[in-house]
């Protein structure tokens, strides 16, 4: 029986979640320094901060999924004969 290993830091989900969080945490900076008239031009609603506020929740979702189901690899010999 082969051994198996998590792919960990190598699973996409984790580098998906890295840059979300990232711009959601950038984004979420300029929401909360806005200025009201920037926020006046969004019809009132400080779009940056929301924006980063959903950035930053969908990143933790992902985290968590990696998390609760980790891809597992099989980690064994190569056989060479099919090559």
């Amino acid at each position: 029986m082969a051994e198996k290993k998590k792919a960990g830091a190598f699973d996409i989900r984790v580098v998906i979640a890295a840059l979300i969080a990232i711009y959601g945490v950038v984004l979420t900076i300029l929401g909360i320094i806005a200025k009201q008239s920037e926020v006046d031009k969004a019809d009132g609603i400080n779009i940056n901060l929301w924006g980063g506020i959903a950035m930053l929740v969908f990143a933790a979702i992902f985290i968590a999924w990696a998390r609760l189901r980790p891809i597992v690899v099989p980690v064994g010999k190569v056989d060479e004969t099919s090559e």
